[in-house]
């Protein structure tokens, strides 16, 4: 049996116990064609980067697949036949990722980053107060900052763009 990978994204208007409930589904499909899913991730809502079928955001979702040829076109079948699948990808693979995807260990160094900032420490300054920048220093005087032309400047190379005078 081959080895897949495989992300669908589901409509936004549908709530992620639809998503997991239309996940068992497919994994239904895979297990009745003598295949079998090694692990189902749901990355969550996220925005699109362009609009897909008037949606901008969708729910992600992925499935780690170990079944023959057939088992997959029949999923494939099915997902495009489904209205809450706007698109879905699946692509073969010699073996499957250990652990959680990269999609879900972003999302727990993120979660890592948030905690830090929270018990207010920097990412580059963990030690101390923050340090500020000092004040921009202000102009010696009002006179001096306010030193612009009193007549606009033109110059002879261009033609003015005020002129209405045409040479004929």
């Amino acid at each position: 049996m081959s080895l897949y990978e495989s992300v669908y994204i589901a409509r936004p208007d549908i709530s992620s116990t639809q998503v997991e409930a239309l996940t068992a589904d497919m994994t239904k499909i895979v297990e009745d064609n003598g295949g079998k899913v090694t692990k189902e991730e749901y990355w969550g809502l996220k925005s699109l980067a362009y609009r897909i079928k008037k949606n901008r955001k969708g729910h992600y979702s992925l499935l780690n697949i170990d079944a023959p040829p057939a088992a997959l076109t029949e999923m494939e079948r099915n997902m495009r036949i489904h209205e809450d699948i706007l698109r879905y990808m699946s692509i073969r693979v010699d073996e499957h990722e250990e652990g959680p995807s990269s999609m879900m260990q972003s999302k727990s160094s993120r979660d890592d980053r948030d905690r830090d900032r929270d018990r207010g420490r920097g990412r580059d300054d963990d030690s101390g107060p923050e340090k500020t920048a000092s004040p921009v220093p202000a102009p010696a005087s009002a006179a001096a900052a306010a030193e612009v032309p009193a007549e606009p400047v033109i110059s002879d190379d261009a033609p003015a763009s005020d002129s209405k005078d045409t040479e004929e």
